[in-house]
């Protein structure tokens, strides 16, 4: 038997030895890696407390503008168009001569109406001296009484016919005035409609001429609904009635400004409700010295309702909504998120009235609504405060 043959029983038993003796040396080391489950940390969100500043309970409505004064300029006399003395679209003053009708017909009518009156002072002032010549000889019985009583009559009919002639003179004036139509105030005029050359008037017909608006100052018209109204009756420190007396501020916002920076006051409000639509009409007027604001536009007009108050607001993006209503997410002292309901008032800017629900202490979060999850822990970090929102006044620039 050879050596090999002789050897290998002992290699068949030793090698079973050797990999067990390997794997129990191996084995409290493999245990020893094994790490305990850590939880994540808390997730991050961003938390600001509530802002305080007077703010001012108003109401927000939309109307449109409309010209103080609007009139269309009319030829009132038949006549050719002789001149046009303005350019389309351009600014003109009250007094203004704006177009000339042809004027030599109406001159001439009224030196007839003058020459009219000269023969009708002529005839009375025979009939008076032969009245008198007459009456004077009827007392001597040299003259009969018809004869004093046709003189009276001639007298009579004379003076008659002199106010007559000067009415046909007042309105020859009239007509010839008529001829020269001017632009009644300041304002803005609009394209002509009739060129030089053209007869208008024709037919006792006003024919158009042109259009002329004066927007400064400038009307902005809103309706408010039946609720509002109320509201207003309510908690206006003015009555409604007596707000243009009383100069109710109105700001208004066309729709390609921020906020409302302009500042005006009501003006007007209509004495009845619209039946069909429930709503009343008000009026607010508002300076427009560079006329930049025209007529038609859609306006965003706010009325203040009381005087400014303290209140808490907080960013708009901090708001939620769910079937019980609007609620703000806040960390507690233990960092644990919580939901609390809010009564909501007015928005101001990217801010929003809180009429109740908070005490002004609370850490609302702003940033990370998703992750805040109420029951749960986070990690709240501050956010810069909010920029307290202007007033009224300050946003007008005043």
């Amino acid at each position: 038997m050879s050596d090999l043959m002789r050897t290998a029983p002992r290699f068949g038993v030793r090698l079973p030895a050797l990999f067990l003796t390997a794997a129990l040396g191996l084995g409290p080391a493999a245990c020893g890696e094994k790490t305990a489950y850590t939880p994540p940390p808390p997730p991050k969100v961003t938390v600001a407390q509530p802002v305080r500043q007077p703010v001012t309970d108003h109401l927000e409505f939309t109307g449109n503008t409309q010209a103080v004064n609007t009139v269309q300029l009319r030829a009132r006399v038949e006549g050719y168009l002789e001149q046009v003395l303005f350019k389309d679209g351009e600014q003109v003053q009250k007094g203004q001569l704006l177009f000339l009708i042809q004027q030599n017909t109406y001159q001439a009518k009224l030196k007839k109406a003058e020459a009219d009156i000269l023969g009708q002072k002529a005839r009375l002032l025979h009939a008076r001296q032969e009245f008198a010549r007459y009456s004077t000889l009827v007392k001597q019985k040299a003259a009969s009484q018809s004869d004093v009583d046709k003189w009276q009559f001639e007298r009579d009919a004379a003076q008659a016919a002199l106010l007559a002639a000067e009415a046909q003179r007042d309105l020859a004036k009239l007509d010839l005035g008529y001829t020269r139509v001017s632009a009644p105030f300041a304002g803005r005029i609009d394209r002509r409609l009739k060129d030089p050359g053209n007869l208008v008037g024709a037919g006792g017909e006003e024919t158009v001429l042109a259009e002329i608006n004066q927007i400064d100052p400038i009307y902005v018209y809103f309706t408010v609904s039946e609720r509002d109204l109320l509201r207003l009756r309510d908690k206006a420190d003015t009555p409604l009635e007596k707000a243009p007396q009383e100069s109710l501020p109105v700001f208004m916002g066309l729709a390609n400004e921020k906020d409302y920076p302009h500042r005006g006051r009501l003006d007007f409000a209509a004495i009845t409700v619209t039946q069909t639509t429930g709503t009343l009409l008000l009026r607010g007027v508002f300076a427009n010295p560079e006329s930049r604001i025209l007529p038609g536009l859609f306006a965003r007009v706010r009325v203040p309702v009381s005087r400014e108050k303290p209140a808490l607001l907080v960013p708009q993006v901090a708001l939620a909504f769910d079937q019980l209503g609007s609620y703000v997410l806040i960390v507690n002292e233990k960092n644990v998120v919580e939901r609390r309901g809010v009564t909501l008032g007015a928005q101001v800017n990217e801010l929003r009235v809180v009429a109740s629900g908070l005490t002004g202490d609370e850490r609302v979060v702003v940033k990370g609504l998703l992750r805040a999850i109420p029951g749960r822990r986070v990690q709240p970090e501050t956010a810069g405060q909010p920029k307290p929102p202007a007033s009224d006044g300050q946003k007008a620039g005043t």
